[in-house]
Parts: C-alpha cells; sequence; structure tokens
C-alpha cells in the first residue's frame, strides 16, 4: 500500500513539476496583432500636410519591423500593410468587423492599434474675433414724425489667431460599462494561447453557464492585462518627455475594435495630428522611431511581468 501510495505521489509530482515547466517554456506573447487604424477610403484625422490613416500605418509597419527584432519568438500580424481598409473592404464597419475577426481566430495574445489623435478644431489653428473697444454712432430710429437720432455703442472687434495646442499622448482600454461584448469576443476563442492550449473550451457548449462564467473570467483577466500594458505605453512616451494623457476609457460609446477581441487589447493616439509640431514629429523618422521604442519597451516589461522575471533592458 505504502508503494502504491509512494508511487502515486511521484508520478503526480512529475506531472506537477512537468506543467510548471512547460508553462515557463511557453510563449506568453506567441501571437501579436497589429492594427494600423483606418485606411483607404477612411483617412481617419487630418492633418495641415498628412492623415491618420498614412500616419498610423507608417508607425506600425516601423512597430512590426522592431518587434521581430526583439521578440524573434512571436508572430505578427497586421491587419492591414496598404493604404487600404482590411480585407480590402469598402465598408468601414465591415472593415472593423473583419480586424476583430482576424483577431480572434488567429488567437491572438495581444491586440494593439495604431491611431493618431485630433481635437476636432482646424488642424494648426484658426482666426477668431474679440472685442477690443467701443465706439459711438448716430443713427435715425423711428419712421415720419416720430424719427428722432439715437447715439448707439458698437464693438470694436479684431482679428487673432488661435493656435490648435493639444498635444500629447493617450492609450485606450475599452470601456469598463461594455464588458458583456468583451465575453461575447472571449467565448469565440479558445482563450490565451500562451497559456490555454489545453483549454476544454471547444467541448464546451457556449451558451452554457460554465462557459460563460469562464468568459467573464478571462474578461476580467484581459482587462487587468490591458490596464497594465496601458500604463506601460503611457510611461514609457513620459519618460521620452512627451505629455502623456493617461490611460483611458471611452465610456460613452467605447471603441468596438477593443471589446470584440478576445484578448488583451489597447488603442494607442500616438499624437495630435491636428497641432503643427506634433504632426510633424510623428511624420518624422525620429519621432515615429521614438514612438516605437516607446511601445516596444512597454511590450517587453509587459511580458517580462507575464513571465514573473525583472524590467528588461530597454529596447535601442
Amino acid at each position: 500500500m505504502f508503494r502504491i501510495v509512494k508511487n502515486f505521489f511521484v508520478a503526480g509530482l512529475f506531472f506537477f513539476v512537468s506543467n510548471v515547466v512547460w508553462a515557463q517554456q511557453k510563449n506568453v506573447l506567441g501571437t501579436i496583432i497589429i492594427d494600423p487604424g483606418h485606411g483607404g477610403i477612411d483617412h481617419g484625422a487630418s492633418g495641415q500636410f498628412s492623415t491618420e490613416a498614412n500616419v498610423a500605418l507608417s508607425i506600425s509597419l516601423k512597430l512590426g519591423k522592431a518587434l521581430a527584432q526583439e521578440l524573434p519568438e512571436s508572430k505578427l500580424i497586421f491587419t492591414r500593410t496598404t493604404d487600404e481598409l482590411p480585407g480590402g473592404l469598402n465598408n468601414i464597419h465591415d472593415a472593423l468587423r473583419y480586424r476583430a475577426d482576424m483577431a480572434n481566430q488567429a488567437h491572438g495574445d495581444l491586440f494593439i492599434a495604431i491611431h493618431c489623435n485630433a481635437n476636432g478644431e482646424r488642424a494648426g489653428g484658426w482666426y477668431a474675433k474679440r472685442i477690443v473697444g467701443h465706439k459711438t454712432r448716430t443713427v435715425y430710429v423711428g419712421k415720419g414724425s416720430k424719427k428722432r437720432k439715437k447715439t448707439v455703442r458698437e464693438p470694436i472687434y479684431e482679428s487673432y489667431w488661435v493656435k490648435n495646442n493639444d498635444h500629447g499622448t493617450e492609450t485606450y482600454i475599452w470601456a469598463a460599462d461594455r464588458t458583456g461584448f468583451k465575453s461575447e469576443a472571449v467565448q469565440s476563442t479558445s482563450g490565451e494561447s500562451g497559456e490555454n492550449e489545453t483549454d476544454s473550451t471547444n467541448d464546451l457548449d457556449l451558451s452554457s453557464p460554465e462557459a460563460m462564467i469562464r468568459a467573464q473570467l478571462y474578461e476580467k483577466k484581459y482587462f487587468g492585462k490591458s490596464l497594465i500594458l496601458a500604463s506601460n505605453v503611457e510611461d514609457e512616451f513620459a519618460k521620452q518627455g512627451r505629455y502623456s494623457h493617461g490611460v483611458k476609457q471611452r465610456n460613452e460609446k467605447g471603441i468596438w475594435v477593443l471589446q470584440a477581441t478576445g484578448m488583451p487589447s489597447i488603442l494607442v493616439e500616438t499624437g495630435y495630428i491636428s497641432q503643427t509640431e506634433e504632426e510633424q514629429y510623428i511624420n518624422s523618422d525620429k519621432g515615429q522611431e521614438e514612438i516605437v521604442t516607446a511601445i516596444v519597451n512597454a511590450i517587453k516589461r509587459y511580458k517580462a511581468s507575464l513571465e514573473g522575471n525583472g524590467a528588461p533592458a530597454q529596447a535601442k
């Protein structure tokens, strides 16, 4: 009896150690989805000489090249690599769904959308008017016998230039009040490929309570991981001297593509294309290289945190 128990203990210990070693060997970022925002008929925000779609694509391609060097064990998938909507589509809403479906079908471990910001005002700036004084003027009012003189004060206007000066970075995670959509996206995937390839989810009825509970658990997990990565990104931007607006949620309407992808997901606003100096910066080789370096360093820190390691060396 003792021998049976002993053999059982040894077998269990071997199984436990084997699983730990297997987990340590798994790549926690096996597949990274890079999503350049907009494209094709959807130009996104416009600057004085560039469009969000083109800037996002240029930064995304450089990001992919840098990640291929820094994380050669990770598979990189782009939702688009040309100035077209993903899948060559001509409908913006269909293209959004295509992005999410591509990420979910690839069982991505991370989804990163690259965008540029704008404040809705004219790029660069605009002329406005202000009152700088008043003048008096005599006018006639009334008709016939009731006609009389009247002195009125009229404002004196001056035109002046208003610089469009909103600038800086911000990174979005999905809206907390839209988590139901995320659960549905999680249910459409088999979980995190870096942790969960042996999961039995595919044998579950996706409408069953078990599958729903599992999706909700992963949803909370993905939310926490998204927040970690987004915070890392903004921290790296701040280290470079960029003005950071921090990590944001768009609670009013959410960001659909972040909610529809069954994995940790963030959207990086790399700068304001509507501000003159920042538009020049995010279009320049130097600016794009610095943006890429910040995101790569953030991803490496994120990966190290998942693996339980210390902070990695900074990307060069």
